[in-house]
Formats: structure tokens, sequence, C-alpha cells
């Protein structure tokens, strides 16, 4: 396996940590002294990062409740972070792999800001964010309704007094497969660990069960080590009428209510062919006119 690679810009700003398939990108607000010695701590901990998940990937790939899991779970801290996100989905098929992103972006953000005096932070894995945010600031976070084309469809700023700290995308278009037809749902909750393993949830859900333009093909078909197995996932979505739109959104609707009335979620932003539905989300509303 290749070695851990880490970069800064030219001006220290950003720092960037790429290992396999785990691509970050970091920055941080402080003083000059601050934000080095936290990157040295996001390079120091991320050596190992992948090494420790691919350790534990046959139990990580396992679905809650399965037989053979292993009795006192998974052992790394990020693989723990992983089984927490998921525990509370366990009524449904659910995986820890549906929280890898959010976990790993959430372990190196907490090794960032400890024992540091940092203002505020973002880690961003692939577009699964973790963020820190100390009295009186803010971020303003991105939404993109289909990740393969980039346009901002809006903002939403995060202040420090929001219950949010983490920021996750999901969908048929992202880096892992979806059982539903969503170009994305992005999910801002407590941890970007709960807000990965949400987000794949409600992606799965904005569906049209049976419907003749949906393509679906069996996951292990083409990954042949998937946590999905032999499940349907969506390969392609042809043309779609407005009501069949309207339906598949409001099925996601419908769970990302749920898990906000549960407290699991703060807000999500739901887009399906050029359509929006937004939940608990005011600085989007005008968006979901659309």
């Amino acid at each position: 396996m290749s070695a851990p690679v880490a970069a800064t810009t030219a001006d220290g700003s950003r720092l960037h940590l790429q290992h396999g398939p785990i691509d970050l990108v970091i920055e941080a607000w402080g003083t000059p002294t601050e934000v080095a010695a936290a990157y040295r701590r996001a390079r120091a901990r991320f050596q190992t990062v992948l090494d420790e998940l691919v350790a534990e990937l046959p139990a990580l790939r396992r679905p809650l409740g399965d037989r053979d899991a292993p009795v006192d779970g998974p052992s790394g801290s990020v693989a723990r972070r992983m089984a927490a996100a998921v525990e509370p989905f366990a009524d449904r098929f659910i995986t820890p792999m549906a929280a890898v992103a959010g976990a790993v972006a959430d372990e190196i953000c907490s090794h960032m800001v400890a024992g540091g005096a940092l203002r505020r932070a973002f880690v961003n894995d692939g577009g699964d964010i973790a963020l820190h945010l100390t009295p009186g600031e803010s971020l303003d976070i991105g939404v993109v309704p289909v990740p393969v084309r980039p346009a901002l469809l809006g903002s939403a700023t995060v202040r420090a007094d929001d219950p949010i700290r983490g920021v996750a995308t999901s969908g048929r278009h992202g880096r892992s497969f979806s059982l539903g037809i969503a170009d994305a749902v992005t999910v801002l909750a407590g941890s970007a660990a709960r807000a990965d393993a949400a987000a794949t949830l409600i992606a799965n859900a904005v569906d049209l069960p049976g419907h003749p333009a949906i393509l679906r093909t069996p996951a292990r078909d083409l990954q042949p080590d998937t946590d999905l197995g032999t499940r349907l996932v969506t390969t392609e979505v042809g043309a779609l009428s407005r009501d069949d739109i309207a339906l598949a959104l409001a099925a996601g609707v419908e769970e990302a209510e749920r898990m906000r009335r549960s407290g699991l979620i703060v807000a999500a932003v739901l887009c399906l062919h050029g359509r929006v539905a937004t939940v608990a989300t005011p600085v989007l509303a005008s968006a979901a006119r659309g």
C-alpha cells in the first residue's frame, strides 16, 4: 500500500492529505503557530487511519445485527465512530461503512483542535465535512445539486451556537452506490459521521420502486467486495414526470423528517432532476420552489 501524502498550499493556509481512497482538504484559522501545530497533529494522526480501517474491513462491512459481528465491536477509534454513527439506524439495513468518510473527517478534526486554540476549522473528506467553531465564529457551507456537475445551489451559514458540526452528501452520483435515485442529499447534523449515515439512508429513500425508467444492478456485480452484497443499486435514471419526481422526493423528505424529529439530524436538502426539497433549512427555502 502506498504511503500517505501531505502537502500545504504555498501560503500554508490549507493542508491536503491523501492515502488510497481517502482525500482530505483541511483549513484552520488561528495564529500561524496554532495553525501549523494543528496541521502537524492532523498529519501525525492521518498516518495510520487507512491501515486501521483496512484491518477491520470485514467487520465494518457487516450489517448491524449480523450474528457474526465481533461481540465487542470495532477496536479502532475511527471504526468506533462509524459504528456509533449508524447504531441509531439499526432498524433498517445499514453497515458502518455508511459513515466512513464522515468518521475520518471527525477523527482528524478532533486531533487538530486537541490542546490548541483554533478559532475555527474544517476537514473535508470528499464532501463530508467536520467542523470546529468557537463562540462567535461561523462557516458557510455550499450545497451542490448534482456532484458530477458542480454548480452551487445555495449555502447555509453554520454558526458556533448551532447544533451542527458535520455536513455530508450522498446520492447516486457519489463515491458510493445508492439504493435510491436522488442526485444528491445533503445533511447537517451533530457530527460528520452521523450526517454521512443519515444522508445515505435519506438518499436511499428517494426512490420509485419498480419504475421502468430506473435501471438497477446487484452491487456485487459492480464491486465484488461491496458491503451491499446482492442488493440492487441504481445505475441509471431516465425521464421522470414532475409527479414522479415529487413522489420520490416526498419519500425522502418523510425519512428526513423522522430523523429530524428524533434529533438525529438538524436539516437536509434533497435534489432530484432539478427539483429541490428541504427539511428545516430556511436559508434554502426559496430554492425548494424551483
